[in-house]
């Protein structure tokens, strides 16, 4: 049976969602919490909706495994008394039919927070100190060059394999007093591509580039130095979406086509 997970987790003491060698990740240890309270041999294996670096947070990441017959309830429960402190699971529900938390997903939404004013110390793990004041027009209006469908290669690291072309659908900045909060959506991200559209955006709201800069980084197709990888405990990942049960298959079908052909 194919259980869905939703879970949440402080990111500052991961090194990503990813497995490696003598390193805590998430998914290491929630697969091994996993592999404890089932009495399992070997660890299951945990698909998520999206891979998040050393240090960045999820607020609302998804993720699936298969084991055989469970108890959703009786697995949360167990879960949440074994796991640490800064991960916590919300939820498990049994799958829908053709549901992978990976390939059925149609939207990610992150936010990343920024503080151009006086810091809040109770925020400093999640929220990067800004040193200048932040024009959020300047953002917003860097940010138009780059909604839609776009080769992102400039603001990604590049995977052998992998495609760099996404669907940007919202990035739009607000401010709330001394707080700048980022929202962005897209139906998938490269590796590092938030934190870099977010230095592009800082760029532009510092007054150190103009707006267009943007879109000639876009144009470019390749990483630029005047681009900074902004720093990563102030990306969340606040929300995945998915289409209605009866198509998650076909949309899990579709991404695994795209990222085939790429």
């Amino acid at each position: 049976m194919r259980l869905r997970l939703d879970l949440s987790y402080d990111g500052s003491g991961f090194h990503g969602w990813a497995t490696q060698p003598a390193l805590r990740t998430v998914q290491e240890t929630v697969e091994s919490a996993i592999a404890t309270v089932l009495r399992l041999a070997e660890r299951p294996q945990l698909t998520c909706a999206g891979r998040t670096d050393t240090g960045v947070h999820a607020r609302g990441q998804v993720a699936h495994v298969d084991l055989h017959e469970v108890d959703p309830e009786l697995l949360l429960r167990r879960l949440r008394r074994v796991l640490p402190d800064d991960v916590v699971i919300r939820g498990v529900t049994r799958a829908p039919d053709g549901f992978d938390a990976r390939f059925s997903a149609v939207e990610r939404r992150y936010v990343y927070r920024l503080c151009d004013g006086v810091p809040d110390p109770l925020t400093r793990g999640s929220v990067v100190r800004a040193p200048k004041p932040l024009d959020v027009d300047a953002m917003n209006d860097a940010a138009a060059h780059l909604l839609g469908e776009h080769d992102f290669a400039s603001f990604c690291r590049r995977r052998d394999g992998a495609t760099t072309i996404r669907t940007l659908l919202e990035l739009h900045t607000v401010r709330e007093g001394d707080l700048v909060s980022t929202t962005v959506r897209a139906d998938a991200f490269c590796h590092s591509m938030v934190r870099s559209l977010m230095g592009a955006l800082v760029a532009a709201g510092e007054g150190r580039h103009e707006s267009d800069l943007a879109a000639e980084l876009l144009r470019a197709r390749v990483r630029d130095p005047r681009v900074k990888v902004m720093p990563a405990h102030g990306l969340t990942l606040e929300e995945v979406v998915y289409p209605a049960d009866a198509d998650l298959a076909a949309r899990a079908a579709q991404a695994r086509r795209r990222r085939d052909e790429s």
